[in-house]
């Protein structure tokens, strides 16, 4: 068996673990939860934000604790590149409706996840707004 088809059937399986856990941080519950997000975001966690503001786990954790009105957008396109044996790169789409205007949101998102300690942790996090 080529490493092609090792490393391909590797990314496939970290594909559908790190889906799960980006869905997961689309949860309203997981989002209140420090403890949850503390195991998740690695502590040197950063995130550009769809809206230019750079977050560190501390601050996107304290940013969570008080969300109000959040929306859990649906996940399209979704990708999973290995860039290294314990780091991932993950790619995707997500979109929400506006509810006040109907109007169809979309931001592209890429996360950088490492395997820490047998535990996948992000690592990075960026949105881009994009029209639709």
């Amino acid at each position: 068996m080529s490493g092609l088809d090792q490393n391909g059937r590797g990314a496939e399986r970290a594909g559908s673990q790190l889906r799960k856990l980006e869905q997961s941080l689309l949860n309203m519950a997981v989002r209140r939860n420090e403890d949850r997000l503390r195991q998740l975001l690695a502590e040197d966690f950063l995130e550009f934000g769809s809206s230019g503001r750079v977050w560190t786990r501390k601050s996107i954790i304290d940013m969570l604790a008080t969300e109000t009105n959040f929306r859990p957008p649906e996940i399209e396109e979704f990708q999973c590149s290995m860039i290294g044996e314990k780091t991932a790169l993950v790619t995707y789409r997500t979109v929400r409706v506006d509810v006040a205007t109907g109007e169809r949101l979309a931001s592209l998102r890429s996360s950088i996840w490492v395997r820490r300690d047998g535990e996948w942790r992000m690592r990075f996090h960026q949105g881009t707004r994009t029209s639709n």
